[in-house]
């Protein structure tokens, strides 16, 4: 009897599509969360609902539920278990990759290679989650012929390749010297590699005889909350078909985050930064932020709390839901820009109250002159870096022009050399 606990604690039947079994979790989680939810027996059905939505969720898991039920699960890395489900994805035996089983492992079909897709999401879509369609081109099982490439029933519509032996591979013998001899091997032109030949008027009509027909195939990809940038999506055997002896090849979708204009993600944490004024720094300030979700947040700093330049504060779980933990939220982490007011826009009068307000700075105790008794007022000036070089030459040339007006003009009267 197939194992249907983990459908039977979801509600949902085995044929259940993805988006059935999230949707089932989703409705069973909130129900039973233990922060929404105070009785007692919750925190264990939480725990049985994340269990089976886990395996459920996981295509590959799955698959060994299915076949194995939980024994399966526990036992897929070891024993005779383990190497069936080896030989059932990877077409072979430990022995191929230097473990156990010295070669002599079940072989299975070969399978095909992957076809990867890039889809970009948004930084919202990884927030909400989101469900999208993905349109392939591929090429299937003809339908007609199963697959044969003829659907006649003559024992021999399908027959051995002659030129090639039914090896795929023609092989040719160049003599290269004296006793030398180089041995060349090609795809065989006549069967195409394939080992097999069909007759022409054998051919399935439907895919002449090439075993595989075009169509056009829409995917569901679930994107759920808290998935990264670079994760991939696997879906199972939805690649290309080949031939009868080799299983497709998986489809996989790369997420490609788009970048946002107001946040930045580092794991289940957004970064951001809000400029506020220095009136906002001193005495507090209201502001609203739209979240990714379309929340709006009333952020506050009550006076007092007074924000310096590059002050960086955090709001707990308001920042990325985690990845099949939706219910646990990172940081959302602020970062503030104090902007000061410019040249005349405080008036004279103005800077006496500050002064009267501000707490007074520490008295500048003036050294005392060294024994020259030279003392300069020099002036402030903006920093900037590109004018570095030329200050310089100006600073240089306004010597060189000093140097000039004293030694070579002197009361309008110029000194020759005699």
């Amino acid at each position: 009897m197939p194992d249907n606990k983990y459908y039977d604690i979801l509600g949902v039947p085995r044929d259940a599509s993805e988006t059935d079994i999230k949707k089932a979790y989703r409705k069973l989680a909130i129900k039973y969360h233990p922060d929404k939810n105070s009785d007692p027996g919750a925190t264990d059905k939480f725990k049985e609902i994340t269990v089976a939505y886990e395996v459920l969720s996981d295509s590959e898991k799955r698959q060994i539920y299915d076949k194995y039920g939980e024994e399966g699960l526990k036992e897929g890395g070891a024993g005779g278990f383990g190497e069936d489900i080896f030989s059932q994805f990877f077409g072979g035996g430990f022995g191929g990759f230097g473990g156990r089983g010295g070669g002599g492992g079940r072989r299975g079909p070969r399978k095909g290679e992957p076809i990867q897709h890039v889809l970009k999401v948004s930084l919202e879509d990884l927030y909400k989650g989101k469900v999208s369609k993905l349109a392939l081109q591929k090429n299937s099982k003809c339908g007609e012929c199963n697959g044969k490439g003829s659907a006649s029933k003559a024992p021999d519509a399908v027959k051995k390749c002659d030129d090639c032996s039914g090896s795929g591979v023609k092989v040719q013998l160049r003599q290269i010297g004296p006793g030398m001899v180089q041995k060349l091997q090609s795809v065989c032109p006549t069967c195409k590699g394939e080992g097999q030949v069909i007759r022409e008027k054998d051919r399935c009509p439907k895919c002449k005889g090439n075993k595989t027909v075009q169509e056009k195939k829409t995917l569901e990809v679930n994107i759920d909350k808290g998935m990264k940038h670079g994760q991939k999506i696997v879906f199972p055997d939805e690649g290309d078909y080949e031939s009868p002896d080799v299983i497709p090849g998986d489809v996989v979708v790369i997420l490609q985050q788009k970048e946002h204009p107001l946040f930045q993600r580092e794991g289940d944490d957004l970064l951001m930064t809000h400029r506020i004024t220095l009136v906002e720094a001193l005495c507090g300030f209201t502001f609203y932020l739209t979240h990714l979700d379309g929340r709006v947040l009333t952020i506050k700093n009550e006076q007092g709390n007074i924000i310096k330049p590059d002050d960086t504060k955090c709001i707990f779980n308001e920042g990325m839901p985690g990845y099949k933990r939706p219910f646990e939220k990172g940081r959302l982490i602020i970062q503030f820009e104090v902007v000061f007011p410019t040249k005349g826009q405080i008036s004279a009068a103005d800077f006496k109250t500050l002064e009267k307000i501000l707490p007074a700075p520490k008295p500048n105790v003036k050294p005392a002159l060294g024994p020259d008794g030279i003392e300069d007022e020099v002036e402030l000036h903006d920093f900037d870096k590109s004018s570095a070089g030329q200050s310089h030459s100006q600073h240089r040339a306004s010597y060189e022009e000093d140097d000039e007006d004293s030694h070579g003009h002197q009361n309008g009267v110029s000194c020759n050399q005699q």
